[in-house]
């Protein structure tokens, strides 16, 4: 089951309801759920030979490769939140807005908490992912020190004490949603590499450096695609 409390979220100059999930059991995105990455006939590059066939799951992360041709997943970096049979449910954590928290949540927020844009299914929801445990209530963890979703009212009286640190938790308008076997379709394209998640990186590292960066991580054949240029004529 999810709760839903209903906030304010600016668009286009003006306020419109933001939706706040707050989910009790990991979400299955449904079938009404807009689906979005495929038509890979609109990408100009050549498969890399070295990008194989990965497994995605639950706390990984999906890292696009060099030249997707879908502009809301140019060098993206998406962690699953869930995955399963149904489909897939994910939020891209380097894309930024020019808003924070305080912007979209009705009632006082003191802390300056970004929000970013976790994908463009549902961007009038609001999600997040912290790394603090069974402090937050109604937690879902979803890989070792890293938990999705939980008691909102609970994080924002946090938050205001100060006991939330803005470095341990992030807020995402929107997500990322696969249906069922579409992932796996665009990971046979080599449109993703599937990497482990490591909180400290996910919470410490800023929003621009993401994809070079986890890259940068990897070993060498994937480390050299951190070097790519982002037009492909410069290559």
């Amino acid at each position: 089951m999810a709760d839903a409390i209903f906030v304010s979220w600016l668009a286009n100059g003006c306020f419109r309801p933001l939706k706040i999930v707050c989910f009790r059991k990991p979400k299955t995105p449904g079938s009404k759920a807009p689906s979005f990455g495929g038509g890979w006939g609109r990408l100009f590059f050549q498969p890399l030979p070295y990008m194989a066939a990965q497994t995605p799951a639950k706390g990984k992360l999906l890292i696009a490769e060099p030249f997707m041709g879908d502009p809301n997943f140019e060098r993206s970096v998406v962690l699953l939140c869930e995955h399963n049979e149904q489909g897939s449910f994910g939020l891209v954590l380097n894309q930024t807005s020019e808003l924070t928290l305080k912007d979209v949540v009705d009632g006082d927020v003191y802390a300056d908490v970004p929000l970013g844009v976790g994908g463009p299914v549902e961007q009038n929801t609001l999600h997040f992912i912290h790394r603090l445990g069974g402090m937050i209530e109604e937690s879902t963890r979803i890989a070792e020190g890293l938990y999705w979703s939980g008691d909102f009212d609970q994080v924002k009286s946090l938050l205001n004490l100060g006991k939330i640190m803005p470095t341990d938790i992030r807020f995402f308008a929107g997500y990322s949603g696969w249906g069922s076997r579409q992932l796996a379709a665009e990971l046979a394209q080599n449109a993703w590499i599937v990497s482990q998640a490591d909180p400290d990186f996910i919470f410490n590292t800023p929003p621009d450096q993401f994809w070079r960066g986890i890259l940068r991580r990897m070993e060498g054949k994937y480390r050299a695609l951190a070097n790519y240029p982002t037009d492909p004529r410069l290559n």
